[in-house]
């Protein structure tokens, strides 16, 4: 191994050391880029960089530091190595990771990839020493800038955790979208809107980012649809208060069925639809913090579905020269829909400040993950009859080919969201895998662990550290929920 004079505590792989294939210098390409970071946090910010370089070439090589080299320059990692290399190889616009790649941009290391140009956003990266990260590259004439997703940051979001805040919630999507709701005057609300939906639009783009990919859809339906559990029958009428009683207004209402809607899909972006022949599935969940856990699952349940096809004899090479044929192209056996829940719906469940990212950030993470095919915003949390056999692909009475989801216990749930796809004999459940455990409670708890580290590093960022009311008003929201979670497990014993 030889040490880089210019990049103090960097090493240029010997032969043979490369972290990952090629071991032989590559031809550099100008069509093949280079990008690097942390990537802590599979958050659009980053998706929204790597979608820029992408668009830039027809190859994007993405470099990911090592732990260590994060905390020396930065701080603490949140999220370990592997489950950022994970989530950078799940961007539908990266090509390859690189692991271990080095903090201060090597030119050695994009040239023996074969790469000329490194891309990276419009903000200034230093190392320990203050000193530009990029200052080889620039100094090289390889480098090319892109626009900084605004709004958002592992900083920012660490922030939201760190101080219970829950004034990024969004209420109506759709009504942001259209430019009805949000703060600002008319004319404000509209920009916003319209600047919104032309970041769905997109990150709903293919693996090239330029031409259309996913589809989008939004289900308009009744708040108590999507938050409750559904019934075909108009549900028995709540008994009257006793004169004289105390009328108990429980926030449990989720125990009380409603009668189940069809409710009304609008599209809003038409990307590749569903090919002849696929199985459409369909996946929900608050996808909140997208990360390891997430895209796991997501990878099992193609890769359940690409066996199956496989048996079936979906590869053999008469089936793909008569899909080229009809189509123009050849793709895969799988349509995978990915249904979000909105933020009031995940607030009710899991209480406090949850989710940590609102519905339109984790719809562009969804949006951003190659395992995806088609997001529904708005999708209910209890799925019916009604709203499965409406889902816009296939015969309009039939369900999707199957519904998958985790071994999940629902606490404190009586009763079983995903009873309508059991009773479809559509249900299919994903085994457990080695990041199932990695979820956003998972990640919040991360960081209160090591809050002392992590609040050092918003400072270094220019962010103020927990002030005392913000300290106090995350202890009382902390109280509040355990006295929640504790109502509801004794209204779930007794029945109540």
């Amino acid at each position: 191994m030889i040490r880089r004079q210019s990049a103090k505590g960097e090493w240029i792989p010997a032969e043979g050391q490369w972290p990952v294939t090629p071991q032989d210098d590559v031809d550099v390409d100008h069509a093949r880029i280079w990008i690097d970071g942390c990537f802590d946090f599979s958050h659009h910010g980053h998706a929204g960089a790597m979608l820029q370089a992408r668009q830039l070439g027809t190859e994007l090589l993405v470099g990911v530091h090592s732990d260590e080299a994060i905390l020396e320059n930065k701080g603490p990692t949140v999220m370990r190595l592997d489950e950022r290399i994970m989530a950078v190889e799940a961007c539908r616009w990266a090509t390859k990771a690189i692991p271990k790649a080095p903090y201060v941009t090597s030119l050695p290391w994009i040239t023996h990839y074969g790469c000329w140009f490194v891309v990276h956003g419009d903000d200034i990266t230093s190392d320990a020493s203050g000193e530009d990260c990029y200052r080889y590259v620039k100094a090289a004439g390889r480098f090319k800038v892109v626009k900084r997703t605004p709004g958002i940051s592992t900083t920012d979001l660490v922030g939201r955790m760190l101080l219970y805040s829950k004034g990024h919630h969004i209420r109506s999507l759709d009504k942001v979208l259209a430019g009805d709701e949000g703060s600002g005057d008319d004319a404000e609300r509209k920009s916003t809107g319209e600047a919104m939906m032309q970041r769905i639009r997109d990150y709903a783009t293919d693996a090239t980012g330029l031409a259309p990919g996913c589809d989008v859809w939004y289900w308009h339906a009744s708040s108590a649809v999507k938050l409750r559990r559904t019934t075909t029958s108009t549900p028995t009428p709540t008994a009257p208060v006793r004169p004289g009683a105390v009328e108990r207004r429980s926030t449990h209402s989720h125990h009380h069925a409603v009668k189940e809607e069809k409710g009304t899909f609008s599209r809003l972006i038409e990307g590749k639809g569903a090919k002849p022949g696929q199985r459409v599935v369909y996946v929900d969940g608050g996808w909140d913090l997208f990360s390891s856990g997430h895209i796991a699952f997501l990878r099992q349940v193609t890769t359940a579905e690409e066996e199956a096809a496989k048996e079936a004899g979906w590869y053999a090479e008469e089936r793909r020269q008569e899909r080229i044929h009809k189509t123009g192209e050849d793709y895969g056996p799988l349509f995978l829909v990915a249904g979000i829940h909105d933020d009031d719906v995940i607030n009710h469940w899991k209480l406090s400040n949850y989710p940590i990212m609102n519905i339109f950030e984790r719809g562009l993470c969804v949006l951003q993950c190659k395992y995806v095919h088609a997001v529904v915003f708005g999708a209910p949390f209890s799925l019916s009859k009604a709203f499965l056999r409406t889902i816009p692909y296939g015969s309009p009475t039939e369900p999707p080919a199957a519904v998958y989801h985790g071994i999940t216990a629902f606490m404190p749930l009586d009763y079983d969201p995903y009873a309508a796809a059991k009773s479809l004999k559509i249900y299919r459940e994903i085994d457990n895998h080695d990041f199932q455990n990695v979820n956003a409670a998972e990640i919040v708890e991360r960081i209160m662990k090591g809050r002392a580290m992590y609040e050092e590093r918003q400072r270094k960022k220019g962010v103020k550290g927990i002030t005392e009311e913000a300290e106090k008003r995350r202890q009382s929201m902390e109280r509040e929920a355990e006295r929640e979670r504790s109502r509801r497990e004794v209204e779930r014993q007794f029945g109540l």
